[in-house]
């Protein structure tokens, strides 16, 4: 398996009363999967997908990526896998506002020392024009929308040709024409052997993929389920 949670634990306190955002997790996800996790808001699926992508440290339980505890490495390792292995698109851009577009997908391949070629220029620019902005590559995110926005955060967790997308929530901020598109092009990365997990309440984009597994997380419990919420 590519990616093994094992019975993971994840709690915060809020107040005098604890919430449990992951309760006994366990997930297995082979090289190439497409996997959605379904469910409401607050029910534990960006906490699961965060201690997934080594964002979060666990209370109890385990991550494993390729086979390699997550949290038995060092905070340097563990960087070093996020950076080379996963591609995030978080529920929110999160771009750099000083940064251009072009800048802010070929960011994620300054960290670790790493000199860009112009091959991963390129890619970049292709990546623009992917997602339905050729032509916006110099444009800085306040002189984009919304939806605009997300879709350069989509494109620049490919930039690293990642072998596991996270994606929480990625077409939030879409028209309905932009989302076909956008899972078009994960649909295309996905047939090329990346692996999904998405996390989301919109169960449409679960069957626009091929063979696809499909969760649904309630109260930080996860089950899998036949399409329908349980």
């Amino acid at each position: 398996m590519l990616i093994e949670c094992a019975n993971l634990v994840k709690s915060y306190r809020i107040e005098d009363r604890e919430l449990r955002a992951a309760d006994d997790v366990s997930l297995a996800v082979a090289p190439g999967e497409f996997v959605t996790i379904l469910g409401h808001s607050g029910s534990g699926k960006t906490t699961l997908l965060s201690l997934i992508g080594g964002l979060a440290r666990p209370d109890r339980g385990r991550v494993l990526i390729d086979a390699t505890n997550c949290w038995e490495q060092s905070e340097a390792e563990l960087a070093v896998m996020r950076n080379h292995t996963i591609g995030f698109i978080f529920q929110f851009s999160s771009l750099i506002p000083t940064l251009t577009a072009i800048e802010n997908i070929l960011l994620p391949l300054s960290f670790g020392g790493r000199r860009r070629s112009a091959g991963q220029v390129d890619q970049a620019w292709e990546l623009l024009e992917q997602v339905g902005l050729d032509g916006k590559q110099n444009s800085f995110p306040s002189q984009l929308s919304g939806g605009q926005q997300r879709r350069v955060a989509i494109a620049r967790a490919f930039i690293n040709n990642p072998r596991i997308i996270l994606a929480d929530e990625p077409t939030g901020d879409l028209d309905e024409e932009t989302e076909m598109e956008i899972l078009k092009l994960f649909r295309r990365y996905n047939e090329q052997g990346t692996t999904f997990l998405v996390v989301t309440h919109n169960s449409h984009l679960a069957t626009t993929q091929k063979q696809p597994r499909t969760f649904f997380m309630k109260n930080g419990r996860l089950g899998e389920t036949t399409g329908k919420e349980q």
